[in-house]
């Protein structure tokens, strides 16, 4: 069980901070299950209810300081993904999306930079699917990485670049 006022990762939600924790006073919500009121960072005005006990929606904490930092400093070693079959891209890259997972994003991102960089190479964009997921796993991971390291979201992108170019 988390606390209030925590930051938690809650599925594609992304970075969520609990304002509370209580049962809801709405028509047809059970009087004794108590929910999570939680607050996404990136949405000013809106407010996520979900069951403590939920076990559809992956939620955990997000990373601390210190395995933020290690992860930036083990991206070298991060493999990208290996998707033989391109029907199964898609698939794959929605596997790292739903997994919440800050290494599995990072693996997603370096295998889509990869492929732009192929492609720029022979003259071709990057597909949207490919755009798509890039952005989604680069705003999720500079989301949680921003609050863990105490770093904005605008900053985010040089202080990987930094952190890589360093080691």
């Amino acid at each position: 069980m988390f606390n209030k006022g925590e930051f938690v990762i809650y599925g594609n939600v992304g970075v969520c901070q609990i304002i509370d924790i209580s049962t809801l006073d709405i028509h047809g919500a059970p009087k004794d299950k108590l929910y999570y009121i939680l607050k996404p960072v990136n949405q000013n005005k809106s407010k996520v209810f979900t069951p403590v006990d939920n076990k559809k929606v992956v939620i955990r904490k997000i990373i601390s300081k210190e395995d933020g930092e290690n992860l930036l400093s083990d991206i070298p070693n991060i493999k990208e993904l290996s998707v033989e079959d391109e029907k199964l891209r898609e698939k794959a890259y929605k596997d790292c999306i739903r997994s919440c997972q800050c290494r599995q994003l990072l693996s997603l991102i370096k295998t889509i930079y990869s492929r732009k960089e192929e492609r720029l190479n022979q003259g071709k964009k990057l597909s949207a699917t490919d755009e798509k997921y890039f952005k989604l796993a680069q705003d999720n991971l500079h989301e949680e990485l921003a609050i863990s390291l105490k770093v904005s979201v605008d900053e985010m992108e040089d202080y990987i670049l930094d952190k890589v170019q360093h080691h």
